[in-house]
């Protein structure tokens, strides 16, 4: 079962596309989930924030195509004092969601607590404690640092943790 994992954002988009791995996919370290692709998707500060949002539906439309996921994994909103970007960012999160309905998959949503417990075991863990989780759980290039781009698989990974209530 394939996923499509998105940390949201409307100046950086998380995404990922996981699949659960073959034995023979394991490798050395017997890694159950296989990352088929990620990235840290930007748009600009300088442009229009309805710009902005076409931008990313694009994006994620072009990857489902791609890519075939089944569920889209996204995270939850948090509470925050910047209201502005707290809409903004719900504005993404439906942009997303849009695009994944449409596109016929199933929608998984974890909060930041559960994401810290499927992959750290820990609801209070550290943004570190997770990164350095997502590097042991999937075998991915280490020249990829950014958190979004982390972030993404970590809520595929959710996913796959809680795949029977999906």
């Amino acid at each position: 079962m394939r996923i499509l994992g998105i940390d949201p954002g409307y100046e950086r988009l998380g995404v990922a596309v996981l699949d659960p791995a073959l034995p023979e996919q394991r490798g050395k370290k017997n890694f159950n989930h296989k990352v088929i692709f990620s990235e840290c998707f930007k748009t600009l500060a300088t442009l229009p924030f309805p710009e902005r949002l076409r931008m990313i539906g694009e994006e994620v439309k072009k990857i489902i195509k791609k890519y075939k996921p089944e569920i889209l994994s996204i995270e939850t909103l948090f509470l925050t004092t910047n209201q502005k970007t707290v809409m903004h960012v719900a504005e993404v999160r439906g942009v997303v969601i849009y695009e994944a309905m449409c596109a016929g998959l199933k929608i998984f949503e974890a909060s930041p607590p559960q994401i810290k417990i499927a992959t750290t075991g820990y609801g209070k863990a550290n943004k570190e404690q997770i990164m350095k989780m997502v590097r042991i759980l999937v075998e991915i290039n280490n020249t990829k640092t950014s958190d979004d781009e982390l972030d993404a698989i970590a809520i595929a990974l959710t996913s796959f943790a809680h795949i029977r209530n999906i």
